[in-house]
């Protein structure tokens, strides 16, 4: 049963009861079986049972992932190895690589969240998932498949990469649902568009997650693949995707807050901000067995809205992430979120959706260059039509965030594809 009305419809005095009596239990578990927790409570002179509710959660230190990768790659599992039954870590691209262990139940655990995601999409035993997530270390793939597998659904395990081949695989085997991040849903997109087949295509939603992006690249998902767009969210270290979820109303992601407990901070103070207040996610995970991280920093921004929602759920919803903390750019004191860029750029119809930003540092100046790809209907040789088109996106990004920037159109599909997260900023000065 994945449409739970038991935990999904609580009211907020039985889900803060709910929370509580597993806040209890988890900080109990930590303290007895992870040492690195151990020694952050006796640090500040905290107990287990200091710890009555999720009104003492502040009283908690934080965890980081400078955390998981001090303790590599084991050393803030709570169970003996011989309990746990899974392993995935992160690319390492920045240090160490991060690990997380699963038990049986994690997993189950792990399947039932991400099913809830396919329900809200009206996912059923009845459609055909076509997963084109990254499989292996990084969560995506096995995450969605498992909540495919969970609600019963026809699974296609095809990973990312060999696009023809995809598009090909949705055609033959009648894919009605799409699980991707939103960059390579664009270029199967495209792919679709050059092979002349989207009345061959089946697919009636997607599911994308695991980068940041705008409501404008929604749209153009929804127009160019003829399905609605779900928003999904979820991070390795929490569990992996179906921390949160969208449902039909779009309006953010009903978070998963039986399992996961939501705050919002102020990244600097790590005050605890009331709601409606936008800052950095935090998450502590009150069920998991072999990893259950205790105020995790997500360095996300979002913010929390306890809003009714229309769908019947009653769990909070998380705002859709305007960036990460450690992704936003300061450049001449301002600070800059990729998305802020596409914001701009997908409200001009000659702009293609794929661009990259540029940052150096000359003179001790920092300077800013967006290179956009132009629609191939509208790039042509007259330097005057191409002059007014970079004219006005060079005016537009003015505008929204304050800062000039230098403006470089590219020829169509210059700028390269992903198959996964789609890498959007270079930033040279961090070379110096």
């Amino acid at each position: 049963m994945i449409w739970n009305e038991k935990y999904e419809t609580m009211s907020r005095d039985e889900m803060t009861a709910l929370q509580s009596e597993r806040l209890r239990d988890c900080v109990k578990r930590v303290y007895e079986n992870v040492a690195p927790y151990r020694a952050k409570m006796d640090a500040i002179g905290l107990k287990p049972e200091d710890i009555h509710g999720v009104e003492d959660l502040h009283k908690l230190p934080f965890t980081t992932k400078d955390d998981l990768r001090d303790n590599y790659p084991y050393g803030l599992t709570a169970v003996p190895m011989s309990e746990v039954s899974e392993i995935h870590a992160s690319s390492g691209t920045t240090g160490k690589q991060t690990v997380v262990t699963y038990t049986e139940a994690d997993v189950k655990l792990w399947g039932e969240v991400t099913a809830r995601a396919l329900m809200m999409a009206g996912g059923s035993k009845n459609d055909i998932v076509h997963v084109s997530y990254g499989y292996g270390l990084f969560t995506g793939g096995l995450g969605a498949h498992y909540g495919g597998q969970t609600i019963g659904a026809a699974t296609i395990p095809v990973s990312t990469g060999n696009t023809k081949r995809q598009v090909q695989i949705m055609r033959d085997f009648g894919s009605t649902i799409l699980m991707c991040t939103p960059s390579y849903a664009l270029y199967l997109a495209e792919a679709i568009e050059e092979a002349g087949c989207i009345d061959d295509i089946h697919l009636r939603a997607g599911i994308f997650g695991a980068e940041p992006w705008t409501e404008n690249m929604r749209r153009e998902i929804e127009r160019r693949l003829r399905i609605k767009a779900y928003d999904i969210y979820g991070l390795s270290e929490i569990i992996g995707p179906g921390v949160a979820a969208e449902c039909e109303e779009q309006t953010g992601m009903h978070i998963a807050e039986d399992h996961f407990i939501p705050e919002i901070i102020n990244s600097d103070t790590g005050e605890v901000l009331p709601a409606g207040s936008r800052g950095e996610l935090v998450f502590t995970c009150v069920t998991k067995q072999a990893m259950p991280l205790i105020r995790y920093r997500t360095r996300d921004i979002s913010e929390l809205s306890y809003a009714p929602c229309s769908c019947g759920r009653t769990t909070v919803k998380m705002i859709k992430p305007q960036g990460r903390a450690d992704d936003m750019l300061i450049i001449r004191g301002v600070n800059v979120f990729p998305s802020q860029i596409e914001t701009v750029l997908m409200t001009i119809p000659e702009v293609a959706p794929y661009y990259v930003l540029v940052v150096d540092r000359i003179d001790n100046t920092d300077r800013f260059e967006v290179q956009v790809e132009i629609r191939p209907e509208y790039f042509s040789d007259e330097v005057r039509a191409l002059e007014e088109i970079r004219s006005r996106i060079a005016r537009e990004i003015l505008s929204a965030l304050g800062i000039s920037a230098g403006v470089r159109l590219v020829e169509p599909h210059t700028i390269q594809r992903s198959e996964g997260k789609a890498a959007r900023i270079i930033d040279k000065r961090k070379l110096y």
